[in-house]
């Protein structure tokens, strides 16, 4: 705050955000939303800026999902808003607590032709879990502290407020630029008398009227299942199981600070797991009960089936991918995601962190019983990492895609942490690199959106500081995002980035050929990426020689722990290890 400056709307803004926890916000600057911005940095926020208002909010996202925490970022009114627009969204399928702050025109001025003035609430209510307006200062803390707790509530999700600028600057400012602009005390007559009257009484209310916000919440579905009786009837399920398996995704880790909670559970459980979304590390690198390949096998085996905030949809094959005689138990902190595609024989509503937690205490590991059917999965499990390391192909023409994985794999610190965002490169990545802790895995989601890694990776590299922090790109997803170098090198991180460049949409290419003959709108160029991140500020390094591998990826964390951004533009050759790889 300016020496002699009274407090404004942006200080109000962040006494509540720091209240909260919140650590960082994310923006793009805008005149609309800069007291938002000073008043984060003067109560212990750090304000990170990026280039592209859609990566603040990925960066917000990865802030809430790796610390349980909300995530937070501001943008500018207009095209700040809907340029955030994919971002919400995934937010919002990830069931991310993030909260975003969109600036809007004047309060008098909504709605007449205002710069960047657009009906912004009906764009963000559909993809939200609540969008608000804020008609008044004194309305602004009690709207702010709802949404903090609205976020995190039940499903989490995220919240949009739109704040007027005239609600952010300091009364006096805001007095003096609506005298400015309608000549207050200058007019002359009963109409210019009567504008001057308006405006002072819509000001005394603006900074003075009571605090109404305006607020319309979503009414809580009562429970499907009481919990203790679901948690009792899955305790017997699971003690007469003779092939149980477990399924644990992304929202079993939402709001968890703790997840070495959840890890003991399992362990305590013993049955096989598979690990999903952000989920993915829960258990280490390796654990005897981890499973990575050959789930939609093994469920179909499966005598009990457990699955853990994550939704029947096409990753499980609508529900069709459990089979029928199955026991199939859920906990879900959504009853629509319970019931969606196929019922469950015993569904909970609840966190399903908790869930696992509390089946834990009421039920020890089986012991030898479960020994044989984890013993088979192991074994095929370790018939499917020999299969893939067979099939990797370190000499030839350029870098094999499966032998790079390999070598990435053995490179990577043991507290590294991976952000994904690509098609057949990253896919071919999730069979081979393994997550080494909890909360150590960012991808995109459900949603499967490309452009997520610039700002998940700045969001990481922010909150676990020193680590390792590799960023897998394909070379069409990376530049979406590849700007956000920038963003590195003036904020101080220093990720890994590897882009797998096969001059190719390939994930699209491998369908499209096959079935229409064509890569039309699939063919890029093997561009010079490195020199792309090289101009932001990075260090790039191009990889085109099988045998340079192990010393490239030696060089990139040399200088990463140096606190420079490194690029690796892989230059891969094309394979068919994922033919036939298009989802539905």
């Amino acid at each position: 705050m300016l020496p002699g400056m009274t407090q404004h709307g942006g200080d109000l803004i962040a006494d509540v955000l720091a209240r909260h926890g919140a650590t960082h916000l994310f923006t793009l600057c805008g005149g609309h939303i800069s007291p938002i911005l000073t008043g984060a940095q003067a109560r212990g926020l750090r304000v990170i800026d990026v280039r592209d208002e859609v990566n603040a909010v990925f960066a917000a996202d990865a802030v809430a999902r790796m610390t349980g925490t909300i995530g937070v970022a501001a943008v500018t009114a207009g095209p700040g808003v809907t340029n955030t627009i994919t971002a919400v969204k995934n937010a919002q399928m990830a069931q991310s607590p993030i909260i975003i702050f969109g600036g809007a025109t004047a309060t008098l001025l909504k709605g007449r032709g205002s710069l960047q003035d657009i009906d912004q609430l009906s764009i963000m209510k559909p993809i939200t879990k609540w969008a608000t307006t804020v008609k008044t200062v004194p309305s602004l803390v009690p709207t702010v502290e709802r949404a903090c707790q609205l976020a995190v509530e039940g499903v989490p999700g995220p919240i949009f407020i739109e704040v007027p600028v005239d609600l952010l600057y300091p009364e006096e400012i805001v007095r003096m630029w609506y005298a400015k602009e309608a000549g207050l005390g200058k007019g002359k007559g009963i109409g210019a008398k009567a504008l001057e009257l308006y405006i002072r009484g819509h000001l005394y209310r603006q900074f003075r009227a009571p605090a109404m916000p305006d607020v319309h919440l979503p009414t809580r579905l009562p429970h499907l299942r009481h919990e203790a009786t679901g948690i009792d009837k899955a305790v017997e399920a699971l003690k007469k199981a003779e092939r149980p398996a477990i399924v644990v995704g992304s929202q079993t880790l939402v709001g968890v600070k703790d997840p070495g909670r959840l890890a003991r559970a399992l362990g305590m459980l013993g049955t096989p797991v598979f690990l999903a979304g952000t989920a993915r590390g829960l258990l280490g690198r390796t654990h005897e009960l981890q499973l990575r390949h050959n789930r939609g096998a093994a469920l179909k085996e499966a005598d009990v089936v457990i699955v853990c905030g994550f939704p029947f949809d096409f990753r499980l094959g609508y529900g069709r991918g459990i089979a029928k005689h199955a026991t199939l138990i859920a906990a879900n902190l959504s009853a629509h995601e319970l019931k969606k595609n196929r019922r469950p024989d015993i569904a909970v509503e609840m966190h399903a962190g908790d869930f696992l937690v509390a089946l834990a205490d009421k039920i020890s590991s089986a012991g030898d019983r479960w020994k044989p059917w984890l013993d088979s999965l192991r074994e095929k499990e370790a018939a499917r990492d020999a299969d893939i390391a067979k099939k990797a192909q370190p000499k030839g023409e350029l870098i094999d895609p499966l032998h790079f994985f390999l070598r990435m794999e053995e490179a990577m610190a043991d507290d590294a942490v991976l952000v994904v965002d690509g098609g057949d490169f990253v896919a071919t990545a999730s069979y081979i690199v393994r997550p080494r802790a909890p909360l150590s895995w960012l991808d995109p989601g459900v949603f499967g959106t490309l452009g997520v890694g610039g700002g998940m990776a700045l969001g990481a590299a922010l909150v676990r500081p020193g680590k390792e922090v590799w960023l897998v790109w394909g070379d069409g997803s990376s530049a979406y995002t590849l700007a956000e170098f920038d963003s590195y090198v003036r904020h101080g991180v220093a990720p890994i980035a590897v882009i797998g460049n096969d001059a190719s949409w390939a994930q699209i290419a491998r369908e499209q050929v096959e079935i229409l003959g064509t890569t039309l709108g699939c063919d890029l160029r093997r561009s010079d990426y490195h020199k792309v991140a090289e101009g932001y500020g990075g260090v790039g390094l191009v990889l085109t020689d099988p045998t340079r591998v192990d010393a490239t990826l030696a060089e990139a964390k040399a200088i990463a722990k140096t606190g420079r951004p490194v690029c690796i533009n892989v230059h891969i050759r094309k394979t068919d290890f994922r033919k036939g790889s298009m989802s539905m």
